[in-house]
């Protein structure tokens, strides 16, 4: 039973830092923040989901997101023309 916990743990926590991983390196290094966006709410999506099954501690989940989030804004921001 416990082996059986391990094992799916171990794979939605692979997913989830696989989610993040590719989620920071579409923001930072793609510049593209229509790609980027997907795959933000995705990393999101996951985190959410792991925290509802009990994997992943609310407040951790919560941080992840917020430091994603904080990022994808100043792409967001950076790619608008400054209105006068």
């Amino acid at each position: 039973m416990n082996e059986k916990k391990r094992l799916r743990n171990k794979t939605v926590s692979s997913s989830i830092k696989t989610a993040f991983k590719k989620a920071i390196v579409a923001v930072l290094e793609d510049k593209n923040p229509g790609s980027a966006t997907q795959l933000v709410k995705e990393a999101i999506r996951k985190a959410d989901k792991a925290v509802s099954k009990g994997m992943l501690h609310k407040n951790t989940a919560a941080r992840k997101k917020s430091r994603l989030m904080k990022k994808l804004n100043a792409l967001q921001a950076q790619q608008q023309p400054v209105q006068a």
